[in-house]
């Protein structure tokens, strides 16, 4: 159970810190509000929903490797959002 609580915990903090970082990067240059914004953290909150939902499914036939395929997922979505906030700034 600590493997579980500890992904919820990366999933919440990875995608949060990107959340935040839009808002820093958008306060910085001026464009509070801006549309590429708030595509970023419209799909970080996607992200989170999905991932939240695949952790918490218990009808699956080897737990370890969905999680492992889970914490894999997140490290792909979370590049992706990097790369668009790079942009953004």
């Amino acid at each position: 159970m600590a493997n579980i609580r500890e992904l919820k915990k990366d999933i919440n903090n990875v995608l949060g810190d990107i959340i935040e970082a839009v808002y820093i990067v958008e306060t910085a240059n001026g464009k509070q509000d801006s549309k590429e914004g708030a595509k970023i953290i419209d799909k970080a909150i996607e992200t989170f929903d999905d991932l939240i939902v695949k952790v918490n499914q218990r009808d699956v036939e080897n737990r370890k490797k969905h999680l492992n395929e889970v914490r894999a997922t997140l490290q792909k979505e979370a590049t992706a959002l990097v790369e668009d906030l790079n942009k953004l700034g």
